[in-house]
Parts: C-alpha cells; structure tokens; sequence
C-alpha cells in the first residue's frame, strides 16, 4: 500500500514501530489544522504579535519528543494530544510575553479549553460552511478536514471565513479588520463559501 494512502491509524502504528517518516508524514497532516487553532486564539483571546507557524512547529517538535508517552490509538485521541501540547506551548509563550516565571497549570487549562472550543466551532463550521458530516469519510476528524479545505482557499476568501465564522466576528468588523469595504467583504464571504464547498466536496 503507497505510504500517501495509510489512515492516521496505520501511520500510528507503523510510527509505534520506530518508523520516523510515518510519524513525520502523520504529523502532517494535522499542520493546517493546528495553525489555524493557533492562529484563532491567538486573534480572539490573546491578541498578542504571534506567528501560529513556529507554534505549530514548536508543538510537533515536541511531539516528535514525547511521542513514547502516548497511549492512544486513534486519530481523535491523537487530536486532542496535539491540542494539548498547543496549550503548554502557547501557555509558555504568555508566561514570557508577560514577564513571568514557572509554570501555571491554571493557564494552560484555560487555554487548552479555549483550543477545545476553536475545534468544536470548526466543525460547527462544517454545517455551515460544507457538505454535511454524514458526507464525509467518517474515519478522519471532520475540524481536520476542514482546516485542510480553507488552506486550499484564496487568502482573502479564507480569511473572511475564518473571522466570520471562527472568531466570530460582525461583517462590519470583518470589513474593518480588513481594511475593505463592508460590499467587498461579503462578496468575499460568498465567494469563500462557494469555493470551501467545493474543495470539501471533493475530499468525499
């Protein structure tokens, strides 16, 4: 079976194996997916002068690290793990933004929580913005695919998705944040829309 056509499941195993290259090309594809939780946090709760990319790539180092402490075996279970690494590296990146030392639990709690709600708005987003759930391949992550199908858009049609939907902004805030017109960024939203529905319904 070509390596491009292993489930996360298979590559999990093949990577329990010692198989680094499985485990590189798993971590993979949950790349898109873990830049835009990143990126929508760091928007909406942190607002702070970021760049999701060396968080993402912190938290894969770090994964490819620990991958001996973890136990599950499932892509949801993999997910999660991944959003947990997120927070305490995020957590971290706070601790020295502000100037302050150890490590606070509290914090990363929160923030893990915060991650969890983004993930569950993805795929919230899923009905809104693509196919239904039921149309698509029921063993991958749907908040994985969608990530995967708004890095395939127009940076200005995902990016009026994203802060419409995911962070949860009014087209007139959107419009603001863009610096454009309040017509042009709701041409940019239906747009966007149409071309997600597309690309999604071509991972069925």
């Amino acid at each position: 079976m070509p390596q491009a056509s292993r489930t996360p499941e298979e590559l999990l195993e093949r990577a329990r194996t010692g198989d680094l290259e499985s485990f590189g090309q798993l971590l993979s594809q949950y790349r898109n997916y873990a830049r835009l939780l990143a990126r929508t946090l760091i928007g909406t709760t942190l607002r702070l002068r970021l760049d999701p990319s060396d968080l993402v790539q912190e938290t894969f180092l770090e994964a490819h690290r620990n991958f001996g402490r973890f136990r599950g075996n499932s892509e949801g279970e993999l997910v999660r793990w991944l959003r947990q690494i997120l927070a305490a590296n995020l957590a971290d990146l706070l601790r020295r933004y502000l100037g302050t030392q150890g490590r606070d639990v509290r914090l990363e709690r929160e923030i893990e929580g915060a991650l969890d709600r983004s993930s569950v708005l993805l795929d919230r987003g899923l009905m809104a913005m693509g196919p239904s759930p039921s149309q698509l391949a029921s063993h991958r992550e749907q908040a994985v695919l969608l990530a995967d199908a708004l890095s395939e858009l127009p940076d200005d049609y995902r990016e009026a998705l994203v802060l419409r939907h995911l962070e949860g902004l009014t087209f007139p805030e959107v419009a603001q944040r863009m610096g454009r017109s309040l017509d042009s960024v709701e041409k940019l939203w239906m747009r966007g829309l149409a071309r997600l529905r597309q690309v999604m319904g071509a991972q069925t």
